[in-house]
């Protein structure tokens, strides 16, 4: 039994992978760690947790914590896990981070993009971004595993073969996407209050968003050559969900023509067709949140424009679980030797 412990598990990201490892045949939560609420029992502060979890919050001393169990997730702000983690935690422990601090490779611009100095620089460049999909191989021997973030995973995953095939022009690729208020986290902002948000939608960090670098950084992976996108992000009205919806001229061929709708699917089809979680939709039929809502896949569809020479790119996902929880425990799965999609064989809720 794998031994589990959650730092910011009363955050919505930790109380998500709280949720998926009561589940989970093979692990356990022994450690719930909070800041803001030590000594209260994790149920006082998610009702759906009475008589199900009967522990008590601990801290989040990462020293303590390593002595007792094997994995540690850590779901807190940007910073704290670089500013905790050392050598010696990393001999016992493996780590997987949902912050940024070990997503981006360039130091600088991580610290750029966030506004603080990295604490741990010497771990960046072995940390693993932890898109299972893609980086399956190298998780399974990381100590520091970089869990992506909620618009990336959705935006990386809907352009990821297009872009590998060479089949759009990056330099065109532009993202728009909309997630819930679930992705603005649990703290209190006068921004996320009912009244500002309900019966309205608006973008919110145009050209300045932190997720764009990281989508950049592992699109060039994938193009071979420096990616830059235009992102905007948006919040609606709903508790959870992302839909990213992306536009990109496509290359055409040597003969002048546009690669075909079989073409585009079987780009898709190469690299997910044996992707337990990613759905690439039949034609006709685009991702709705609603058919993503607390499971761990990932939607995917697109549609030709004929007119104009460009695709548009549809994908979607749930924020907290594929954009979150759902892929940390993917992650530790794969960490640990086990069936990737034990603990999340959740078929989507609806209504």
């Amino acid at each position: 039994m794998i031994k589990a412990g959650i730092i910011g598990s009363t955050g919505y990201a930790g109380a998500e992978i709280a949720r998926i490892l009561h589940s989970h045949p093979m692990a356990e939560v022994v450690w719930y760690g909070s800041h803001s609420y030590i000594d209260e029992r994790f149920s006082s502060i998610y009702g759906n947790f009475f008589e199900i979890v009967d522990e008590k919050c601990l801290d989040d001393n990462m020293e303590e914590l390593s002595e007792k169990v094997d994995v540690i997730f850590t779901a807190t702000p940007q910073g704290l896990c670089a500013g905790l983690v050392n050598e010696d935690i990393l001999k016992k422990v493996k780590i997987i981070d949902l912050s940024a601090d070990f997503r981006i490779k360039d130091k600088d611009v991580y610290e750029k993009w966030y506004g603080i100095t990295h604490k741990s620089p010497q771990f960046i460049k072995e940390a693993v971004y932890g898109l299972c999909e893609i980086n399956r191989e190298d998780i399974k021997n990381a100590r520091i595993v970089a869990n992506p973030g909620c618009y990336t995973t959705c935006s990386i995953l809907t352009a990821y073969p297009l872009v590998k095939e060479k089949l759009i022009d990056t330099g065109t690729l532009i993202v728009d996407a909309l997630s819930g208020t679930s992705g603005a986290g649990r703290g209190a902002k006068v921004a996320n209050l009912f009244c500002e948000v309900n019966e309205s939608v608006k973008p919110y960090g145009v050209a300045s968003h932190r997720h764009t670098p990281e989508i950049e950084e592992q699109l060039g992976y994938a193009a071979g050559s420096e990616v830059m996108i235009n992102f905007t992000p948006h919040l609606i009205p709903m508790n959870r969900g992302i839909l990213a919806t992306e536009y990109a001229t496509l290359i055409k061929k040597k003969d002048g023509s546009l690669p075909t709708k079989e073409e585009i699917r079987s780009a898709y089809e190469k690299y997910y067709k044996d992707e337990k979680f990613i759905r690439l939709l039949p034609d006709g039929v685009y991702p709705e949140t609603r058919w993503v809502e607390t499971s761990n896949y990932v939607d995917i569809g697109f549609k030709i424009d004929e007119r104009t020479g460009r695709i548009i790119m549809m994908g979607a996902i749930d924020n907290l679980v594929k954009g979150a929880a759902g892929q940390a425990v993917q992650n530790m799965n794969i960490l640990f030797g086990l069936e990737e999609s034990m603990g999340l064989d959740m078929v989507p809720v609806f209504p």
